[in-house]
């Protein structure tokens, strides 16, 4: 099945098929990063804007990189030195950049929704690299494609999601991936960050982490975020990494060739150790060497079929 999406704005709803058309593109896109010229010329010709309203390390130096060795012009907008600062609303921005004709839009913003503003308002191929406390799809792809190249399948594994789920758009993006591709998935944290009832039916809920992680195949570790916490969700840091932070003896509960996942940045000694994040089940730096394949893949299968017509493309929406 091919992909069709005309932008990537979450895995909510996204076929497992075409998830898979994903990661196998990745797949063949993995070795030009371990060349001695890392560079195809894929995307020569094509611009590509990364629009980030929020701070970020990984995910928009993996898009420039991704950019990059597809030979596609990059250019990098940040906040702090938009028009944003003189009172230029999203809708605006996104106006006068579709006037520059360019091929893809990458967005990140701290309001949930802001990708899909943007993608009814350009023809460009939106994609969402972070809105709110909503989804982050490419990481949640870069994730599915390392526990797959780790593990050989996604289907009938048991993955256990732990930390401040509640306001984690990391979570809700690999709870839609995972679930797609057939993993049994286990939310573990405290009632305040993973509530009764929280993902849907299928997902089970964890309030001890012992009991959360016990015979897993797959941990994945959240941060804390507390950027986006307006209120005291447990008594202190302290405790909290008593109770959840992931370290080598609560790691004997899962299964001996347990994998552990971190999408950073981390907080060390809050929770994970150091000797769990540096220690011989961490895909922690595999998740970053594969974030470039992912978003090469992606840039791949929206930029290179060139700009649509956002009217025309909703108008057959609305009649299929």
């Amino acid at each position: 099945m091919p992909f069709t999406q005309r932008h990537l704005l979450g895995l909510e709803g996204l076929p497992a098929e075409e998830i898979v058309h994903v990661l196998d593109t990745a797949q063949s896109f993995v070795e030009i990063s371990e060349r001695d010229i890392k560079k195809v010329p894929t995307l020569r010709g094509k611009t590509v804007i990364n629009l980030f309203y929020e701070a970020s390390t990984r995910t928009r130096t993996s898009f420039e990189i991704a950019a990059k060795r597809l030979s596609a012009d990059t250019i990098n907008i940040s906040a702090a030195t938009s028009s944003a600062q003189k009172g230029e609303t999203l809708a605006d921005t996104a106006r006068n950049l579709e006037a520059m004709r360019p091929d893809a839009i990458v967005i990140r913003h701290p309001a949930s929704g802001a990708p899909h503003l943007l993608a009814r308002a350009v023809s460009s191929p939106v994609i969402n690299a972070g809105d709110g406390a909503h989804e982050h799809p490419t990481q949640a792809l870069l994730d599915l494609f390392t526990i797959r190249e780790k593990k050989g399948r996604i289907e009938g594994l048991e993955v256990a999601i732990v930390g401040d789920v509640l306001h984690s758009r990391v979570a809700r993006s690999n709870l839609h991936g995972l679930r797609a591709l057939g993993a049994r998935v286990r939310l573990v944290g405290p009632p305040t960050l993973v509530p009764e009832g929280f993902g849907g039916s299928g997902v089970s809920i964890h309030h001890d982490l012992k009991t959360g992680i016990a015979g897993a195949d797959v941990v994945m570790m959240l941060r804390i975020q507390h950027e986006r916490q307006g209120a005291n969700y447990f008594p202190s840091v302290e405790e909290y990494s008593r109770l959840f932070g992931l370290d080598r003896a609560a790691l004997a509960d899962a299964k001996p060739d347990v994998v552990i996942l971190h999408p950073g940045p981390m907080n060390r000694g809050i929770e994970i150790s150091s000797e769990v994040a540096d220690g011989p089940y961490s895909l922690i730096l595999d998740q970053v060497t594969n974030g470039v394949a992912v978003r090469m893949a992606l840039l791949y299968l929206l930029a290179a079929r060139g700009r649509g017509e956002p009217e025309r493309e909703a108008e057959e929406r609305a009649s299929s």
